[in-house]
């Protein structure tokens, strides 16, 4: 059986394939939300704490012996950590002042983090096991399905709603919301505000290592390999929304599955197709997809 000549089965494949790029631009695109939708910054170290996630799995790996499950939990804890130390020591001095100027800071720490591993690991990229329990493919009689490919898409879109519950149907995502609006307001209820700023840029940077980790087993690991996704994951975010957490979800998945066909019917314009969306939405909707219009 055949889709406008190419054969079902190359066409499935690519579609999986799109459908994973897709999941990890949601929770890259999930992290970036989070971060500028409720503290406003634009977050350029989002693809250096991709990076560095993949790499504390590595190294947890093969100088501990300690397993992808347990890298799933440790990577975004350390990196989270290291991202509270950011915001603490460096962020929070820029809270009162022109974004551009957090931008302009999160872009030269990740120059500096690309440039330190770059220096320690080369360039060639490390090799991550897929997890024994997850080796395999089943067949589904119309393809054959990878099982850690199939794990990456179920996790990443569990992970990408229950964060998206958490902010905006809880009461905790409620102060969140409102810590960031009217700051002053909600302290005087005895909400401790730069404690929930300093946990929600921890927990976008962990987001951030939790899909380096899932990352890992499907592409080699590389100082280059946060670089090289950063951008598409940016238009992925202005093109949902900026600060839209779902339009960050649906749209990270969406254009996952655009950039993965057009591979099969113009492979030219693979790498420049989520660009010419973006553009086109945002002559139509400036805000995004997703955005509030002023």
């Amino acid at each position: 059986m055949e889709i406008f000549g190419i054969p079902l089965q190359a066409f499935l494949g690519q579609l999986l394939l799109g459908l994973v790029n897709g999941s990890f631009y949601a929770m890259l695109s999930l992290g970036l939300a989070v971060i500028f939708g409720l503290l406003g910054i634009v977050n350029f170290a989002h693809g250096a704490l991709y990076m560095i996630g993949a790499y504390v799995a590595w190294f947890a790996m093969e100088k501990f012996g300690i397993g992808f499950w347990w890298a799933l939990l440790i990577a975004p804890v350390v990196v989270g950590a290291l991202g509270v130390l950011v915001e603490r020591t460096l962020l929070k001095q820029l809270y009162n002042i022109d974004p551009i100027y957090g931008l302009l800071l999160t872009f030269g720490l990740a120059l500096i983090a690309e440039g330190l591993f770059r220096e320690q690991f080369g360039v060639s990229g490390q090799q991550y096991a897929v997890p024994d329990a997850l080796q395999g493919a089943t067949n589904l009689g119309f393809m054959v399905l990878p099982n850690y490919r199939g794990f990456v898409v179920f996790a990443s879109l569990l992970i990408c709603l229950a964060t998206w519950w958490l902010i905006e149907r809880t009461r905790l995502g409620s102060y969140l919301r409102a810590g960031t609006e009217n700051p002053k307001l909600v302290q005087a209820f005895g909400v401790n505000v730069p404690l929930m700023v300093m946990l929600t840029y921890g927990a976008g940077a962990g987001l951030a290592a939790m899909a380096g980790v899932l990352a890992a087993p499907v592409i080699q690991i590389t100082p280059l390999m946060g670089s090289n996704l950063i951008i598409v994951v940016f238009a992925v975010v202005v093109i949902g929304g900026m600060g839209s957490i779902l339009g960050s979800i649906l749209t990270g998945v969406a254009l996952g599955l655009i950039e993965g066909l057009t591979k099969v019917f113009y492979p030219e314009a693979s790498s420049i197709v989520v660009f010419v969306i973006m553009a086109i939405v945002l002559m139509i909707r400036p805000a995004g997809l997703f955005g509030k219009e002023k």
